[in-house]
């Protein structure tokens, strides 16, 4: 195996150690190893179900009927209609996360401000943070929200909409409310975990990379995979 794929692939099983919050607290979980065969192809991998294990294939090659992010349609901090195709040909950071959270979220909302600010110049890359209260969260309070962190759409999406269909796409389409094999009560049921982690899209809505957000060598991985897609999306 190549020295640049061993990295990526220790990054890879690294960046699976997720923290996963109910409320404000967190427990941690190790999901089990993962198991990589040496194809040599694609520089990062593709991440299909919520093992995240990850699955390797040429740039831009990733079969027709591979996990994408579905489509959907929520409001933004301005008011307006956000769906799948907005973010078409751009690559995006998506996180969870709620307004008055005071443990995790101003950590992770902290690292988005940083990467946003290291890819101010870069159009084709946005951030998309999913309110996972949003029964509280309305268009008035992510707009407010939204000037306290300096989010301004369409480069930093703050998203609200109806309760089922952010739990929805967080459960089916980013695996963010998978506890890694343990039993959820069902008391717990109809709650949303949400966790620290990010979870890079490629343009053709691909996941490509999950990682702690509140790490910021994590961070750094991230805005260097980043340019990795943006080199690879250029060669195709």
């Amino acid at each position: 195996m190549s020295t640049r794929l061993t990295e990526r692939v220790r990054r890879a099983t690294a960046a699976v150690i997720t923290v996963l919050a109910t409320g404000c607290g967190y427990t941690e979980r190790t999901p089990e190893s993962v198991q990589v065969a040496d194809t040599g192809v694609g520089a990062l991998p593709y991440y299909g179900d919520a093992t995240f294990t990850p699955s390797w294939f040429p740039a831009g090659e990733a079969p027709d009927d591979f996990h994408t992010i579905s489509d959907f349609e929520l409001l933004d901090q301005r008011g307006e209609a956000v769906t799948r195709s907005d973010l078409s040909g751009k690559i995006y950071v998506a996180n969870f996360f709620f307004t008055d959270c005071a443990g995790i979220c101003p950590l992770t909302m902290a690292s988005l401000t940083r990467l946003r600010e290291e890819l101010a110049d870069d159009l084709d890359v946005a951030l998309v943070s999913h309110s996972v209260a949003p029964q509280r969260d309305d268009v008035d309070r992510l707009a407010a929200f939204a000037d306290q962190i300096g989010a301004v759409a369409p480069e930093w999406y703050l998203l609200t909409g109806e309760t089922d269909a952010l739990y929805e796409l967080g459960r089916d389409a980013f695996f963010a409310d998978e506890d890694l094999g343990q039993t959820r009560s069902e008391r717990d049921a109809d709650r949303f975990l949400h966790s620290e982690t990010f979870y890079l899209v490629d343009q053709d809505h691909h996941i490509r990379g999950v990682y702690n957000g509140m790490s910021r060598t994590a961070v750094n991985h991230l805005i260097e995979d980043i340019r990795q897609l943006q080199r690879e999306h250029s060669s195709y």
